[in-house]
């Protein structure tokens, strides 16, 4: 298909805090985008949802508001697809209306479901041998303990709300849903679907549901959708859903992924073994591969890309811009920072810590305060400061936190570079956390790799999602996706401040090795 001048895709990136829009043009530049936030509603026990139709006024509203900006014009968006948060389960009745809350990535009810599920004689670290080899050779991957996978959602529901599990038609992530919306259809990509770990992976070209996978799990293969691939067209949006978003019903709906998968490909590392770092609500480091892997220690595999044939290694580090988030709320928010800070409230907690230095005057952050997945899968862990004194200021912390992040991602990186079996040279650094200056400098020096920041790295999503729709229409070509994709900066690693973050990466993990049983004991009831 040959691109005619003026046309956009219309990307919408559901995260945790809210979705956001934005128009991208036919050389994958994000020309603007609309934020609306929505509410996440934490409950004792694990709980985490939120509203679907919540998501879903705020995607209208965060598109109306975009498209009313007279950026382009709204009858030349070509196509709409969407990326979003990942791991999570939306049960549907066959009219496609929610049957119950969003069960998201950060919930772990259905922990308990899991351990009976996988458990068994013989066993190692809770897994039952003969089980794991199966979802291992199958899949890559195997449910977690933590309770956070989809199927853990979905055996949670049929324990603890029956009259939901009996009337779902299907159970849906996030991103599909909201395709659901779009389109009417129902169906999951190759790639959304792996955390559900019922799908042979083997051949990428043919990724399946396997019925033994069905059957140890105890998830019926009529509740779940169909499977695409990423790039497919799912097909013309409807009439009610163009007229609330604010487009022509000639648009196009493609099948979209993950916000794992979009933020690969909208950090421009999209060739074997080019790595990223995000650091958003959560954080992850990952890289594309041309094989099948699984590192149980580590809890990561290679799992089906967003870019047909190809695999990525999924890893998730829990919280990392969420600790950043939660110390502004738990500190600023009530008599805020002093003054109008022109950067924001973020920008003036960055001038903050800038004033301390490396180190954070020894004090430590631990920021595991929704428990971990990778390098370890452990949601009895719980975050703190340590080694605090009377001269501890706000600065020290905001700085402590922005260390804390950096070495359980140089954690991560180890674990990523084993998996590889090859050093990892540098990092494109995208999400929301990138747009500190301060931050890629620390992750320069506690890593020692050169950082490049991505120019616009919190359209990062976004952008990687209309890549796929450009891909997918026939617009570009793979080879064309990672020369569209700008560095802002780079930052080099420093000597001096490397000795010393060196020294404490060291006691950061000596911390997790004496008081992960201390974590375990005050946290048994999870």
């Amino acid at each position: 298909m040959q691109a005619a001048n003026g046309e956009h895709v219309l990307a919408i990136d559901l995260g945790t805090s809210g979705p956001k829009v934005a128009l991208v043009d036919l050389n994958g530049a994000v020309i603007g985008s609309e934020i609306e936030p929505v509410e996440l509603l934490l409950s004792p026990g694990g709980g985490a949802e939120q509203r679907p139709d919540d998501w879903w006024r705020a995607i209208v509203t965060a598109s109306r508001r975009l498209l009313g900006r007279g950026l382009c014009d709204a009858g030349r968006i070509v196509a709409v697809v969407c990326t979003s948060q990942w791991s999570g389960t939306v049960a549907v009745d066959a009219e496609g209306r929610p049957l119950h809350n969003a069960i998201i990535w950060m919930d772990s009810r259905g922990a308990q479901q899991i351990r009976a599920l996988v458990g068994g004689w013989p066993s190692v670290d809770g897994y039952n041998l003969l089980k794991l080899s199966r979802w291992l050779r199958l899949t890559g991957g195997i449910p977690g303990l933590s309770g956070k996978d989809p199927v853990a959602h979905i055996l949670w529901l049929r324990d603890n709300h029956p009259e939901v599990y009996e009337r779902a038609h299907q159970f849906l992530e996030p991103k599909d849903y909201l395709n659901l919306r779009l389109t009417g259809r129902f169906a999951a990509s190759y790639d959304s679907i792996a955390l559900h770990w019922v799908t042979d992976n083997r051949d990428l070209k043919a990724v399946r549901y396997d019925d033994g996978l069905l059957a140890l799990s105890g998830l019926d293969r009529r509740k779940l959708p169909e499977l695409k691939e990423a790039v497919d067209v799912l097909g013309p949006i409807t009439p009610q859903a163009a007229a609330e978003l604010g487009v022509g019903e000639h648009v196009q709906v493609v099948m979209g992924t993950p916000d794992v998968h979009s933020a690969a490909i909208g950090s421009g590392a999209v060739a074997d073994f080019e790595a990223h770092y995000y650091i958003g609500t959560s954080s992850w480091l990952t890289c594309h591969v041309p094989f099948k892997k699984t590192d149980i220690a580590s809890n990561m595999a290679s799992l089906p890309s967003a870019i047909p044939g190809r695999y990525f290694i999924a890893n998730e580090q829990e919280t990392s811009g969420a600790c950043l988030s939660f110390l502004r709320d738990l500190f600023f928010a009530d008599d805020g920072l002093t003054g109008p800070p022109p950067q924001g409230l973020y920008g003036r907690m960055d001038a903050l810590a800038s004033q301390v230095e490396a180190g954070s005057g020894g004090l430590l952050f631990l920021p595991w305060l929704n428990g971990e997945r990778s390098p370890i899968d452990d949601h009895r862990l719980r975050g703190g400061f340590l080694n605090m004194s009377l001269r501890t200021t706000r600065a020290h912390m905001i700085r402590a936190v922005l260390e804390g992040v950096a070495y359980n991602g140089r954690w991560l990186l180890g674990a990523v570079e084993g998996f590889i079996g090859r050093p990892i040279e540098s990092l494109r650094v995208i999400g929301g956390g990138a747009n500190s200056a301060l931050w890629c400098r620390i992750l320069a020096d506690v890593t020692g790799k050169t950082i490049h920041q991505v120019k616009h790295p919190i359209a990062a999503n976004a952008r990687g999602a209309a890549f796929l729709a450009l891909v997918g229409l026939g617009y570009l070509t793979w080879d064309d996706v990672g020369q569209r994709v700008e560095i802002a900066h780079t930052f080099a690693p420093e000597g001096e401040a490397r000795a010393v973050y060196e020294a404490l990466y060291g006691e950061f993990r000596a911390a997790h090795r004496q008081n992960r049983k201390l974590f375990h004991r005050l946290n048994h009831a999870l």
